[in-house]
């Protein structure tokens, strides 16, 4: 649950501002995209993909999701926001994805017990 909050946290950080500036959103749904989009990020990049392969290939997966993500709830909802934009917000929350990984795997290394 731990880990399911701060990947709510770090996107919130970079969505919410990001979108805010660059579309014409409003407060709430730009809150409710966030938390949707790191449901959906953690449940496939994290839970599946990332303890399937490893961190690259989560974090592309991630990228990829973003931009899929964000176009067609920017295009569902009307909102102005443009391709480069677009593809700005998701290379950020694609970096911020790429450090959350490397948490992980370092949170998971220390609470694995030492072997004797």
């Amino acid at each position: 649950m731990l880990r399911f909050l701060i990947k709510v946290v770090m996107n919130g950080i970079i969505l919410v501002p990001f979108l805010y500036w660059y579309t014409n959103a409003t407060m709430l749904s730009i809150i409710v995209a966030s938390i949707v989009f790191s449901v959906i990020a953690y449940l496939i990049g994290d839970l599946l993909i990332l303890r399937a392969s490893n961190n690259l290939v989560a974090t592309v997966a991630d990228l990829i999701l973003a931009v899929f993500y964000l176009g067609v709830v920017s295009t569902f909802m009307h909102w102005s926001f443009t391709w480069g934009k677009l593809l700005f917000t998701a290379v950020v929350v694609g970096v911020v994805e790429l450090l959350y990984h490397f948490f992980l795997k370092r949170f998971d290394v220390e609470s694995q017990p030492e072997k004797t």
